[in-house]
């Protein structure tokens, strides 16, 4: 701003050449000079009023607003909501198909001390080590002395044990609200469910976060609560599954075997309505994971899902099938199967150093379980061809079920496939997968020829996923299973009224070093299919180093062990299936007439 001086020279000039006083021209200048200021000042106080007034009105507009939607709010009883209390209670409960629990949750305490307040230090330590056996009263003590403010007992505590705590009466010890996991079922399922720990902890409340099994996979929409506190339903039957594990755990030890395996599946649906792996374990308790040795060997280890095998003759059908697919065979075409067979350096030998040749029927090389009839088709066929059928099957990736551990579980697989791996592969030696990679193979094969996708989780309707054998291979392949059954190795198979059908399967376990195989250590699995006149079922039972030894000598081999342990499945759930067993027809000319009337 350009300040007006008091006493402009020019003026002062003119006004003493008029004879005038400058000084009067100096006291109008600053009464000018004030009037201004006095004006600047004013505009200034008013747009501070104006602008307070504003203010004013809009708080008072927003005031007003509020009270005008707490006016028209519907009425409510005031509640008090803790800290953490969202987590207290946000895990679904899991149940079976039929809406029987599974898992829970039970309400409990945790319990825990604030050194500072408790009274008699060393009494509390000591008492509270004959209540809970698990603690150290000297460790307790010096937690109790030193430096710290907060510590936690225990975070589980039953209703015996509180009041054991409220007895001592010391207030340095304390309870916090939980809600624990509870599988009231036990062992039934346990690799299956998984189990949960606790995630973030207050003292109020505590969050359950899966660890493993359909807790872990599932644990986002367990914890979901939009769902609004909505039941998760798998597709397990839990009297099927009783069943199973009942029986499995009976075979296991009268087969000596060291674990078993067991995947009952609906071949249409792919829903595994009964999935057991032994040993096992209760994920109210759950033991921890292995830091040392084979992890196969513990009771976490699902063998169903994450043990990956050569699961020997059982895929013979699978080589069959792409034969008859392609044209090259039908049932009754008679195939190579002289023995051995001579492949550069390599001989292809049967069981036992049979020779079923010098032809079969295919039918027959399922039947006989040539692994020469086999081999001839593969090569046939082609390594590459065959490669791209199994794949089509999802025996070559890890099985996309709701399990945490699945994506681990990859099928080993031969970086080249060679023709000597083409020969191997066709009767089940060559490559590894899991049971559940066969028995998903195996119900996309039998139930019509077109490919499922397995599954933990209760569906009510599945559209029909890609063709992969037209549907008279389906069934042509059922009935060469059946016939295994009828007249083959897996005669001990047989289950009156189910026309149970299936394929054996023996295969030696690998040398830890890799170089060679175990003469005396097997996995020995029989995949079967019920009924397979129309294919519903496909029943998958494998146990780890079985041995029948109540003849003169060990009988190692699938027919002897995993056969007759799959037919007793069979004959116990079939029932609880709802398969009432059909009356199967008798040969006419075995009938004897005993008596005559007039």
């Amino acid at each position: 701003m350009i300040r007006t001086p008091l006493r402009p020279l020019a003026r002062i000039l003119s006004a003493r050449a008029r004879g005038e006083s400058p000084d009067a021209i100096e006291r109008e200048n600053l009464r000018l000079r004030r009037e201004h200021g006095r004006d600047r000042a004013r505009r200034r106080a008013e747009g501070r009023l104006v602008l307070l007034a504003a203010s004013f009105l809009a708080a008072f507009a927003l005031i007003g607003g509020r009270m005008g939607l707490l006016a028209a709010a519907v009425p409510e009883e005031p509640s008090v909501e803790l800290a953490g209390q969202s987590i207290a209670a946000q895990r679904a409960d899991i149940t079976d198909r039929n809406g029987r629990i599974l898992a829970t949750n039970l309400s409990t305490y945790a319990l825990y001390a604030q050194p500072p307040h408790m009274v008699d230090k060393a009494g509390a330590a000591e008492k509270l080590a004959a209540i809970f056996p698990d603690l150290d009263a000297e460790a307790l003590l010096e937690d109790f002395t030193g430096k710290r403010k907060f510590l936690w007992i225990k975070k589980k505590v039953s209703p015996e044990q509180r009041q054991a705590v409220h007895d001592i009466g010391d207030p340095g010890l304390l309870f916090g609200p939980r809600e624990m996991r509870l599988y009231p079922n036990g062992r039934l399922a346990a690799h299956v469910l998984g189990g949960t720990r606790f995630g973030q902890e207050g003292v109020s409340s505590a969050e359950l976060v899966g660890v493993a099994g359909v807790e872990k996979a599932m644990d986002a929409t367990l914890r979901d609560p939009a769902r609004g506190g909505e039941a998760l339903a798998l597709s397990i039957d839990m009297s099927v599954q009783s069943t199973m594990r009942e029986v499995l755990w009976g075979g296991m030890r009268l087969m000596n075997a060291k674990g078993a395996a067991g995947i009952l599946m609906d071949v249409d649906t792919g829903e595994v309505l009964s999935m057991v792996s032994l040993p096992d374990f209760d994920p109210n308790d759950r033991p921890a994971a292995p830091v040392s040795g084979d992890a196969a060997e513990s009771p976490i280890f699902n063998r169903a899902v994450q043990g990956v095998y050569e699961l020997g003759s059982t895929f013979k059908i699978f080589a069959v099938a792409q034969a008859m697919e392609l044209g090259h065979v039908t049932p009754s075409t008679l195939v190579e199967a002289d023995a051995p067979l001579r492949w550069g350096r390599h001989t292809i030998r049967e069981f036992q150093n049979k020779n079923y040749g010098p032809l079969l029927s295919a039918t027959d090389v399922i039947v006989e379980s040539s692994n020469v009839g086999t081999a001839n088709m593969a090569l046939e066929i082609g390594g590459a061809r065959q490669r791209d059928f199994l794949s089509k099957f999802g025996v070559f990736e890890p099985t996309p079920v709701e399990l945490v551990e699945a994506p681990w579980a990859r099928p080993l697989v031969p970086p080249k496939w060679s023709d000597i791996v083409t020969i191997t592969a066709s009767y089940g030696h060559g490559f590894s997968a899991s049971p559940l990679h066969l028995a998903t193979a195996y119900s996309s094969l039998l139930n019509g020829g077109t490919k499922v996708t397995p599954t933990l989780l209760k569906r009510d309707s599945v559209a029909p996923g890609p063709r992969l054998v037209r549907p008279e291979v389906s069934q042509a392949a059922a009935d060469m299973l059946r016939q295994v059954v009828l007249r083959g190795t897996a005669s001990f198979g047989a289950v009156p009224g189910y026309e149970v059908g299936g394929k054996t399967g023996t295969a030696n376990k690998p040398l830890e070093d890799g170089r060679g195989y175990h003469q005396d250590k097997n996995i020995n699995t029989f995949a079967s299919v019920f009924p397979a006149s129309d294919p519903q079922y496909v029943l998958i039972v494998t146990l780890d180093e079985a041995s029948d030894n109540s003849g003169s000598e060990p009988r190692r081999t699938a027919g002897w062990t995993a056969v007759p342990v799959a037919a007793e499945v069979i004959r116990r759930t079939a029932p609880l299936l709802g398969l009432a067993p059909a009356i199967e027809p008798v040969d006419p000319t075995t009938l004897t007439l005993t008596s005559t009337s007039n």
